[in-house]
């Protein structure tokens, strides 16, 4: 009886633990799971601002980028332009019609493209498939 006796003690025990361990989790869970979803929700704003701020950056950067690259194709314009004037006057001021021609040619001869070019006569007609 003694034994029994002492079986049920423990069995009480173990069955209040149990009940006040499920309402300690049931209340931790009550409280618990709210202030987790705010503090979820909070780091989760956190993270979708910096990778806000961090696109704007970029978008800046690019932007500086692009600034910086038509700056630089604006003096590469400058230079050219500078270099035919220089050309020009080399040539006396005259643009030749020969001179023009020896210059399409030249530009002509750059590409290494097969091309077919087409070429006015005197009659105005173009030679047809006359290939480079």
């Amino acid at each position: 009886m003694a034994k029994n006796m002492q079986m049920n003690k423990t069995t009480v025990k173990v069955t209040v633990w149990s009940v006040i361990g499920v309402v300690a989790l049931i209340l931790i869970l009550m409280f618990g799971m709210p202030i987790y979803r705010v503090w979820a929700q909070e780091m989760s704003g956190r993270a979708e601002y910096a990778k806000a701020e961090q696109n704007r950056k970029i978008k800046i950067e690019e932007a500086k980028a692009n600034l910086e690259a038509e700056k630089l194709n604006a003096q590469a314009e400058v230079e050219r332009a500078k270099g035919a004037a220089q050309a020009i006057e080399i040539e006396n001021g005259k643009l030749t019609p020969t001179y023009i021609q020896y210059l399409w040619v030249r530009q002509q001869g750059n590409n290494n493209v097969e091309k077919i070019i087409y070429i006015p006569t005197e009659a105005g007609m173009p030679i047809l498939e006359a290939k480079k």
